[in-house]
């Protein structure tokens, strides 16, 4: 990573302008151009040093869903279970842990009864129990994960 690409990242973790030109804002704030920020971004993205780029909205504010599930998936398919559950567009992430549920991934929805609609359909493509472990308290976590 350089140092572009080092000041974008941590520079970019503490929020997002919303403005006419958040772009701009952000870049500014950076001490870069505003194409510079644009292809450093990009370049991030390409890479896959970012995973994604976008706001993270709260589905449940919105009238929808979230919940957190995981799955126990035999090493040998692990690729294509992720490849599976990364297939819908309601999983807003998916990560691998060390524990006996080894997939892990966040389903969030429009819709409250689209949730375990996902749920069961995520179940039927991998023919894998779907654990679901919704939310019982939230908190706030900052968290800056300097490069």
């Amino acid at each position: 990573m350089n140092d572009r690409e080092r000041t974008i990242v941590n520079g970019l973790q503490g929020g997002f302008p919303i403005c006419e030109r958040p772009f701009l804002a952000a870049a500014e704030r950076l001490g870069l151009a505003e194409e510079e920020l644009i292809e450093g971004l990009r370049g991030l993205l390409e890479q896959g040093v970012l995973s994604r780029f976008g706001p993270l909205y709260h589905a449940e504010r919105l009238g929808g869903a979230l919940t957190l599930a995981a799955l126990r998936v035999p090493e040998a398919e692990f690729e294509r279970v992720a490849a599976v559950v990364n297939g819908f567009p309601e999983v807003a992430h998916n990560y691998a842990r060390d524990h006996a549920l080894n997939m892990w991934f966040v389903v969030a929805t429009e819709r409250p009864e689209r949730k375990d609609e996902v749920i069961r359909a995520i179940g039927a493509a991998t023919g894998l129990s779907v654990y679901d472990m919704p939310k019982l308290a939230e908190y706030f976590v900052g968290l800056r994960l300097e490069v």
